[in-house]
């Protein structure tokens, strides 16, 4: 039988650091080469689009498919999971929140790998609806943040964000990007962080824009950086403007660019001292997903949660 989660499920079933861990896990995975992913694609609807992104996990045991559809009236998200072995589709799953909590632990799992030892601050640019995952899901990864500090343009929403997540409202970008861990996650298409604004040892977090016509990061943040890490690199190539840009004007060469499974195996180190200055730049990939969307799964069954198809 196939079980079908609602979100009301998901929200219930899995915490910030079950998401961590679960991501941190699929980075393993990719480490030693048992994890197969097709980059995303994205169709033109009337006035919107529809999006697919697929995986498959053969150590986990699953492959999956997340598609979602946008326009301008909002968005719906799925994940089809199946078991990797047999004709079997495990599972349907309402993947909103889902997406906003494995989005929100990749920058966990970056934050627990790359951040400088003993950070206590985090810096939050952007304040929608996937804002408050990352913010949970870096502190349930770093224990050591004790403030967090956060902007976006509509002194509304920022108020009410800063309410649901305990953060102190800045009064500008800049305030948000002086801290030790700092987060972009707008849907801003020119760049909402400035190198100079970083402060020696900040980490770098750019989650928001995925698509080659929109950034978040100008020049000067890869300049300065020591250490730039994606969480795949073929899809980076499609879709990561933050990085695009930079190596077509030669701030930055693909050779330079490595994907955060090789820190999260040890096979490279990172970050080498307190000072450096490290990019994490997050596209979201399907193996994520399918990871995040077998952890609900696990739990959903050990709780009697979900409805049988």
């Amino acid at each position: 039988m196939t079980l079908f989660l609602k979100e009301e499920d998901v929200v219930a079933l899995l915490e910030p650091a079950d998401a961590v861990e679960a991501v941190e896990g699929s980075f393993l995975r990719m480490a030693a080469g048992a994890v197969e992913i097709a980059p995303r694609r994205r169709l033109k609807l009337q006035e919107g689009r529809l999006a697919d992104m697929a995986a498959a996990d053969l150590e986990l045991g699953y492959a999956g498919v997340k598609a979602y559809g946008a326009t301008a009236q909002g968005e719906a998200f799925v994940v089809a999971l199946f078991a990797a072995d047999r004709p079997e589709l495990v599972a349907l799953i309402e993947a909103d929140h889902l997406g906003r909590l494995r989005t929100g632990a990749a920058s966990g799992v970056a934050a627990k790998h790359l951040a400088r030892e003993g950070a206590s601050s985090l810096g939050v640019i952007g304040c929608g609806k996937q804002a408050e995952t990352q913010v949970t899901c870096i502190r349930a990864a770093v224990p050591t943040i004790e403030r967090v500090v956060a902007y976006c343009r509509t002194e509304r929403n920022l108020e009410a964000f800063c309410k649901r997540v305990g953060a102190e409202p800045a009064e500008s970008n800049r305030e948000a990007a002086e801290q030790d861990v700092v987060v972009t996650i707008t849907s801003s298409r020119d760049p909402v962080l400035r190198g100079e604004w970083l402060r020696p040892g900040a980490l770098v977090c750019a989650a928001g824009a995925n698509n080659p016509s929109s950034r978040e990061l100008d020049n000067v943040v890869l300049e300065r950086a020591t250490f730039v890490c994606c969480d795949w690199k073929e899809q980076a190539r499609i879709e990561s403007a933050d990085l695009i840009e930079p190596i077509q004007h030669r701030v930055l060469d693909w050779l330079e660019v490595h994907e955060l499974h090789e820190v999260v195996s040890g096979e490279l180190p990172g970050r080498q001292s307190h000072d450096d200055i490290v990019v994490f730049k997050s596209n979201g990939i399907a193996a994520w997903d399918v990871a995040i969307a077998a952890a609900a799964v696990d739990r959903a069954r050990e709780r009697g949660v979900g409805l049988a198809l």
